[in-house]
């Protein structure tokens, strides 16, 4: 707090008593640092394993079954009665996490033909091929937020000087790239990810990398706008007349002004990712197949209406997700009001 100058300090007393805003980003952190530890959550290996006195954890190496008394040299299946008595006859036991089903762990011991309603092992019931529900819940959104994550930054990377370049120099810059923007945002997104999916099988990197070509734009015209303001104010004129060169003009007299108005952006932005890769992940055009993810849920509880848990889940997941972002960003959009 010492160290922020008194405007900042203002914006983030502003922030705090938005108490809807507040709590909003402590629970979307609290969320989020679930989801990155969902090996410790949601593991169909155990995470601490004791045989013969010396302690494993197969949740982060891998083992075979010889190291355990076994024959095979392979990876066991910790969850079968062979390898639960091997351990037992070692003198070991086993740890699971709280949920024992990683997301494409099929429960082989279903009572009622999948997908199965929720039960004491699986909490939020199976999908359709028998994967624990829960556990692909906790995957899928920790995909969905490391997408929008990285998706966010680049594009705010992009945006800031696309839009910083118009503003500051205008004249045959800005018209150049107005008429390029207007070229760029009238190309069909989504025809083009259907089409070079024919070509390519979509994942991770490859989704990020053709949505980063479009998300940018969003941010240009706030930066632009800021910019073109910036340039023509006393003290940037002064800098510029004192000699400094356009980089340090832009970095230091003009962009912490613009990215005042950017950051309430940024959540907004991220809601923006998420529904875009789960409408992809739904229409079959986003992860590969088989990936945990939210898109896939619903398409699930689309071809599964007798199973309605499935839809509901993948519902109030994305509800939950979605309104936290976007109370996020009224909070900071509120903060960041230069009228208050």
């Amino acid at each position: 707090m010492k160290r922020l100058s008194p405007i900042s300090r203002r914006r983030l007393e502003r922030f705090r008593k938005n108490r809807r805003g507040w709590w909003s980003l402590w629970i979307f952190i609290a969320l989020f640092a679930l989801s990155l530890g969902g090996e410790l959550i949601a593991n169909d290996k155990p995470l601490a394993l004791n045989y013969q006195g010396q302690w494993y954890f197969p949740a982060f190496k891998r083992h075979t079954e010889t190291e355990f008394g076994g024959v095979l040299p392979f990876q066991p299946d910790y969850r079968s009665d062979y390898v639960r008595k091997l351990i037992a006859d070692g003198g070991g036991r086993m740890i699971f996490a709280p949920i024992p089903f990683s997301a494409d762990t099929p429960n082989y011991d279903l009572t009622q033909p999948a997908p199965s309603p929720p039960s004491a092992t699986n909490w939020l019931g199976t999908d359709d091929q028998g994967r624990d529900v829960l556990a692909r819940v906790i995957y899928g959104a920790r995909v969905s937020i490391l997408f929008a994550l990285a998706l966010t930054l680049i594009s705010s990377l992009i945006g800031i000087v696309a839009g910083a370049l118009q503003g500051y120099y205008g004249g045959w810059v800005d018209l150049f790239g107005q008429r390029l923007l207007e070229v760029w945002s009238g190309l069909p997104v989504l025809y083009l990810l259907i089409i070079l999916s024919g070509f390519v099988e979509p994942n991770f990197w490859w989704l990020l990398g053709i949505m980063a070509l479009f998300s940018w734009l969003a941010l240009v015209d706030v930066v632009r706008a800021e910019f073109l303001r910036g340039r023509n104010l006393e003290y940037v004129k002064a800098a510029r007349a004192l000699g400094l060169n356009d980089r340090k003009i832009i970095r230091r007299h003009i962009l912490p002004n613009a990215m005042n108005a950017t950051l309430s952006y940024l959540p907004f932005i991220l809601t923006g990712a998420i529904s875009t890769l789960t409408a992809l992940d739904f229409l079959g055009f986003g992860m590969p197949a088989g990936s945990a993810s939210l898109g896939e849920l619903i398409a699930q509880g689309k071809d599964n209406l007798q199973a309605p848990w499935l839809g509901f889940t993948a519902f109030f997941t994305l509800a939950l997700v979605l309104s936290l972002l976007v109370f996020i960003g009224e909070a900071l959009r509120d903060a960041f009001d230069p009228r208050a």
